[in-house]
């Protein structure tokens, strides 16, 4: 798949697709200390409720919307949502807006969440008793925002007519996702360093991450002055073991998958933590529906929690998460042999050490500086929503100007502002401000995700 092929698509063609969006984020009091009150009754069921539920912890509440079909209106119905819940909470209780955890109390005090005492319920439990007996309790407390992904399908019909390659459809769709899903893993340290914000952490949280921040403020708490996004770092949410499946075909990536489960290196297939997922159809048996109806959407994983913006998100990082999707579907791909080590390695040089000047990033076994890459990757979109009429030039502009001035990256803004007030504060106030931002907003407009988010009203 190339650039010529998308040229014969209009561009709403091009821009159409299902969206949604998922975000965790951690229920506190106070001054930034954990909510350890159990999930509000509010909302209901956590295994009914479609929209509202917890992550790991009864601590952790987790949005989802429902897919829509243009970006717009999942990104109006995110940040409605998120108002919504938020203002739902007690009266004393606030989201925390970053992806690194608030003040944590001792591990044996985060409760896990309880889903009721059916089949489902006690294993959905059982599941996270496993995690936190394998990961620890304050690792799971790290937040983030997903996107989900996929073309529309009269997009991908229409598209797979003019491909004159002997494929079935349902092939040429599963390699339309995998192509995507491993040039996202080539790039990903690009919208890694474009939108992170994870930077600091209370003395409460993990050695690992405390270890790499190079900064104390004057609480005794830790920042980065040269990391971008800690969580998608080697301290993060990340497998015990490197584990590097195979992209070429669902088959390979399903059977290596397995052979993790078999070895006990996964204790199931959801455990795998990637910066992109490829999700089936049925989620709760996911390699066979894999194998069985082949990849439904991707969902990307990479996103922080950013403290500037009432939701956590702006909509032109979404716009142009969306267009790094078509870019990577038609970017030429690298024939190097180890990519997906050299990817996991400058995912984490980019997160741990963005803003040093000595850090380099290795492309194809030769080294090479963010900036220039960073440049090169932008420059290659920008002709690609020239041939594609996409008038998506001044996001693109935006972007290069993160990466030629770092000063106005959302990390250094974050950084600036944690020399002033300390972590805990800074965070503290941004999430109060978000949260009474919120109630200027007409939530009342969306009454039926009201009724399915809010269930005690």
């Amino acid at each position: 798949m190339n650039l010529s092929y998308l040229k014969k698509l209009t561009k709403d063609e091009i821009l159409s697709g299902s969206f949604g969006i998922e975000r965790e984020t951690l229920r506190v009091h106070s001054i930034g200390e954990l909510s350890l009150t159990p999930h509000p009754e509010i909302f209901g069921d956590k295994i009914s409720n479609p929209i509202v539920t917890t992550d790991f912890s009864e601590s952790q509440i987790e949005i989802i919307t429902p897919t829509f079909n243009n970006i717009d209106m999942a990104f109006t119905t995110f940040c409605s949502l998120s108002d919504m819940v938020n203002e739902a909470l007690p009266e004393n209780e606030y989201f925390w807006f970053h992806s690194l955890p608030s003040i944590l109390p001792e591990e044996n005090e985060i409760p896990i969440a309880h889903y009721g005492d059916d089949e489902e319920g006690q294993k959905s439990e059982e599941y996270r008793i496993k995690l936190a007996k394998k990961y620890g309790l304050k690792k799971q407390m790290i937040s983030g925002i997903h996107f989900n992904f996929s073309f529309g399908d009269e997009t991908l019909r229409k598209l797979y007519s003019i491909v004159d390659e002997e494929f079935t459809y349902e092939e040429f769709k599963n390699e339309v996702y995998l192509k995507i899903t491993r040039n996202y893993i080539r790039y990903c340290w690009l919208v890694i360093y474009l939108t992170g914000s994870s930077i600091a952490c209370h003395k409460t949280f993990t050695s690992d991450c405390i270890d790499l921040m190079d900064k104390q403020d004057e609480y005794g708490d830790y920042y980065s002055t040269i990391g971008c996004s800690l969580r998608n770092g080697s301290c993060g949410y990340k497998n015990l073991k490197k584990l590097y499946p195979s992209y070429k075909s669902v088959e390979e990536f399903t059977q290596d998958v397995t052979s993790y489960i078999e070895s006990g290196d996964l204790s199931e297939a959801k455990e795998l933590y990637t910066q992109i997922r490829l999700k089936p159809k049925n989620p709760k048996d996911m390699l066979n529906s894999l194998n069985e109806t082949g990849i439904e959407y991707v969902e990307i994983r990479t996103l922080d929690i950013n403290p500037f913006y009432r939701c956590g998100l702006t909509k032109r990082d979404m716009q142009f998460l969306h267009l790094f999707t078509i870019y990577m579907l038609v970017k030429n791909e690298s024939d190097y042999e180890n990519w997906q080590e050299e990817a996991l390695i400058n995912e984490e040089l980019t997160a741990e050490r963005a803003f040093d000047d000595e850090m380099r990033l290795i492309k194809d076994g030769e080294e090479i500086t963010l900036k220039e890459w960073g440049l090169e990757l932008i420059n290659e979109m920008h002709h690609m929503v020239d041939e594609l009429g996409i008038n998506y030039h001044d996001m693109l502009d935006l972007m290069t100007l993160r990466l030629e001035k770092p000063h106005v990256t959302y990390s250094r803004r974050l950084v600036e502002l944690i020399k002033e007030q300390g972590y805990i504060y800074t965070i503290a106030d941004l999430s109060l401000k978000n949260k009474h931002k919120n109630k200027n907003t007409k939530i009342n407009e969306m009454k039926e995700y009201r009724k399915l988010a809010l269930r005690q009203v």
